[in-house]
């Protein structure tokens, strides 16, 4: 299992080690439940993988049960079978792997086949179901063609997309030969119908468990696509299992397209009770480039509490609180346990009070900020190459170019005062997610009478050049950039990440040393933020 190639960026296989650890954890959790109880010497307890790709969580619970078992049921062959027949179950969700996870689990394609481990199962199938499921296509645009044979005029629809998983039909609508990728466990209204229809009437789980699918295009622009985890993590949740436990991308945390309601009710969910956070992917999944880590989580259902929030980086050291997913005056979650007590003394210098996160208006840098297109124009735009009258200069992707003041769509009121720049792309780190990092792309200042495309952010304006290059040199700081960060999920820096980087006084230079004189740093905060950020010199 450990040298099974992955399908692609999005059906990742899960490493038997790592799957082992999510499993430790599940353990743990269920002895802290129990009274100290063993979860694999438990006959009684069910386990369901809802998206088995190569089989690992379900062959490596089997391990655990034949051996904690071993009391219970002392013949081999009669626990193995009472295992498979009675306690894993699983859904696989393309042919492919639905045969990889019953050869993992079953030894043998087929549960009933003269191969196979199990001895009472009277299908090919065993507990490891998966059949063809298809999109159900929905919205779109409805237009009318002539049919090229009988040049009648036809009915015909663009764009549609699944009602259940927001696939586009232009990817999707696929071939009898080919995946669907419409994956049963969230092609449905009512998943506990599903589930007794697959697996019987009276079952229900104590533990889900695995890795879902992560993303599928959804027909958007270029190579668009649209995040479905969490439709796994909800669906799952609607069965009430005892215990729950995925691990999926940690974009989740602080941003995701359409993840703004997923967000709100993990964070809210007191019933989340540990998150395993590793900020680079491929320490999970080696080889894997998954910008912004993954993390694993595991829900209680009977046993809300404060979450134990664990963080993973290569060889740094291990930190683990337990905290609030969602402290007040926050609307993501903190991702680094090192972060908050930094986060904190800043609000609380700017506000005087230490109960919330939340900078009042009036001392928000966010407000500076700019949205996209600040002056209407598209990141593809090019200005003329040679200045005319009227003209102003204008920044643009891959340099300057000039435009008629006239032509300009929007941001008038921007035009003739001093300003920052500030690209919309934060630098990229190739595949990997590293540290330390610039989080932002290198700011530059704007002068009167310019404008810029898409490409750039617009800050200001200030009425002088020197505010200008005051607000640039607090921009260049570490610790500025470290405060962007908490609120940045991706390469993509929007108004929005600026929420927790509070105004200052524009009438000085900024740097690090009086930030951190300012905001009452520890060694070991300043320490911490010169790991996750770079240096960013005046003259990059």
């Amino acid at each position: 299992m450990t040298c099974i190639a992955n399908l692609s960026n999005d059906e990742v296989f899960t490493p038997p080690e790592f799957a082992n650890q999510m499993l430790d954890t599940l353990a743990a959790a269920w002895a802290d439940a129990n009274d100290g109880a063993d979860i694999w010497a438990n006959p009684d307890v069910t386990f369901l993988d809802p998206f088995t790709k190569s089989g690992v969580f379900l062959r490596e619970i089997v391990r655990r049960l034949t051996d904690g078992l071993i009391l219970t049921i002392p013949d081999l062959t009669e626990r193995v079978d009472h295992i498979l027949t009675h306690q894993v179950f699983g859904i696989g969700i393309t042919q492919l792997t639905a045969l990889l996870a019953r050869r993992s689990v079953y030894c043998s394609k087929f549960a009933n086949g003269p191969h196979s481990i199990a001895r009472s199962f009277t299908t090919e199938d065993g507990n490891i179901w998966f059949e063809r499921t298809e999109h159900t296509w929905g919205g779109g645009k409805r237009e009318f063609r002539a049919d090229p044979l009988t040049s009648e005029e036809v009915a015909v629809y663009t764009n549609r997309k699944c009602i259940y998983c927001g696939a586009g039909e232009d990817d999707y609508a696929r071939g009898d030969d080919l995946e669907t990728h419409a994956y049963a466990f969230i092609h449905t209204d009512d998943i506990k119908a599903r589930i007794a229809e697959l697996f019987g009437d009276t079952m229900q789980f104590d533990v889900i468990i695995g890795n879902p699918p992560y993303q599928l295009s959804d027909g958007g622009h270029g190579t668009s696509a649209a995040p479905i985890y969490q439709l796994f993590v909800e669906q799952a949740k609607k069965l009430d299992p005892r215990f729950l436990s995925m691990i999926v991308p940690s974009r989740w945390f602080a941003g995701g397209k359409g993840l703004d309601e997923f967000r709100e009710s993990m964070l809210t969910d007191s019933r989340v009770r540990a998150i395993n956070d590793y900020l680079s992917a491929s320490d999970v999944f080696p080889g894997v480039g998954l910008k912004g880590g993954v993390c694993y989580f595991l829900w209680d259902r009977d046993h809300p509490g404060l979450c134990e929030v664990t963080t993973h980086f290569k060889d740094w050291p291990t930190t683990t609180a337990t905290r609030s997913l969602l402290e007040p005056g926050a609307d993501v979650f903190i991702r680094f346990n090192e972060a908050l007590s930094i986060l904190r003394k800043v609000i609380a210098v700017e506000t005087g009070q230490e109960h919330s996160l939340a900078l009042p208006e009036s001392k928000r840098f966010e407000r500076l900020v700019s949205s996209r297109k600040p002056f209407g124009f598209e990141t593809t735009f090019k200005g003329r190459a040679s200045k005319a009258p009227g003209d102003v200069l204008i920044y643009q992707n891959g340099g300057t170019g000039y435009v008629d003041r006239a032509s300009i769509p929007s941001g008038a009121h921007l035009i003739d005062g001093w300003k920052v720049y500030v690209g919309r792309a934060a630098p990229g780190t190739g595949n990997k997610d590293t540290y330390p990092h610039r989080i932002i792309s290198t700011p530059f200042l704007g002068e009167s009478g310019s404008i810029s495309s898409e490409t750039y952010l617009c800050i200001g304006t200030f009425d002088t050049r020197g505010e200008a290059e005051s607000a640039l040199s607090y921009l260049r700081c570490r610790l500025t950039r470290f405060l962007i960060l908490l609120h940045k999920p991706s390469q993509d820096t929007t108004r929005k990440v600026y929420a927790f980087v509070p105004t200052q006084d524009w009438t000085r230079d900024w740097n690090d040393h009086d930030l951190y004189e300012k905001y009452g740093l520890s060694e070991d905060e300043i320490d911490f933020v010169e790991r996750i950020v770079r240096p960013m010199e005046a003259d990059e």
